[in-house]
């Protein structure tokens, strides 16, 4: 397993860090998802760590990071806010951001804040969806809506108690029914197993779907086109590779169909045969894009 190294924010949030290869090269920050940890992309960051600093936290909520008590610490913006921290911490100058799931959703903002500032350089995406994209698809996608349900069941109150027994694994177990999801290694299997069946620790990961502004109708709700003008979201104007795991029983493919509405430099690699967790799914697949794109 990894060394982590605490990083301490301005903000007074700790964060646990993998920071590896030389520390004079272009820096690369990796965020991971849920309910994973910085492992998630391990095979890039050792594929990478040769010509690149590779870093990559457990983000707020996770591992040994802080994980303060109250869904309104685990607001998205909050959340954004540590990445930009971290990389002012570790005196990172410009950065390419690269996200999976909940982290591909704070990266989308992470880059989307830095484009502005200068320090955000290139994104890169893996099987999570662009804020407006998905937000339309829970509108108007019968499949994608039945699809993204386990967010209800996340936030519902009612599966505390089950949280508080058995922790995070009694919860997906419930919630989620996808029936060719990938198999973890062992290893990191255990790892995660150990992580979830903390109550405290899983509560702090499901705050970041608490705390989302996002709104998933019930399935039998009807079908809606948008109201009014779409989110304020700006639109993502540095260079921009999408890796999609086209298996996903998740995030359905409809969420890279119109991506190019939102990003003025976009490449898409679609990856046939991977499901949600591509960065370990299909990690040659994910290497070789990002070869082509960070040259």
């Amino acid at each position: 397993m990894t060394e982590l190294v605490p990083v301490r924010l301005a903000n007074g949030i700790t964060l646990d860090v993998w920071d590896s290869g030389p520390r004079d090269a272009p820096a690369l920050v990796f965020l991971h998802g849920f309910p994973e940890n910085h492992r998630t992309w391990r095979y890039q960051i050792e594929h990478l760590n040769d010509r690149f600093r590779c870093i990559a936290p457990d983000q707020r909520g996770y591992g040994a990071s802080s994980r303060p008590e109250g869904v309104e610490h685990y607001e998205p913006a909050l959340l954004a806010q540590d990445i930009a921290a971290l990389a002012e911490a570790l005196e990172l100058g410009r950065y390419t951001v690269l996200g999976h799931d909940w982290g591909g959703a704070i990266a989308w903002l992470v880059a989307a804040y830095g484009q502005a500032t200068g320090h955000v350089e290139r994104l890169v995406i893996a099987n999570a969806p662009h804020p407006v994209v998905f937000g339309r698809l829970l509108l108007e996608n019968r499949e994608q809506r039945a699809a993204s349900q386990y967010i209800r069941a996340f936030r519902d109150p009612a599966n505390d108690a089950l949280v508080r027994e058995h922790g995070l694994g009694g919860l997906l177990a419930r919630a989620i029914s996808w029936e060719g999801r990938a198999q973890n290694d062992p290893e990191e299997q255990a790892l995660q197993v150990e992580q979830w069946s903390d109550p405290e620790r899983a509560f702090a990961m499901l705050n970041w779907y608490r705390a989302s502004g996002i709104h998933v109708p019930e399935t039998r709700e009807p079908l809606a086109a948008p109201e009014g003008s779409a989110p304020n979201f700006p639109t993502i104007a540095i260079p921009t590779l999408v890796v999609w795991g086209m298996d996903d029983e998740a995030l359905l493919p409809a969420n890279i169909e119109r991506l190019g509405e939102h990003v003025t430099d976009l490449t898409v690699t679609r990856i046939e045969g991977s499901g949600h967790f591509v960065p370990w799914e299909a990690p040659d697949a994910v290497n070789a894009a990002l070869d082509a794109f960070l040259g």
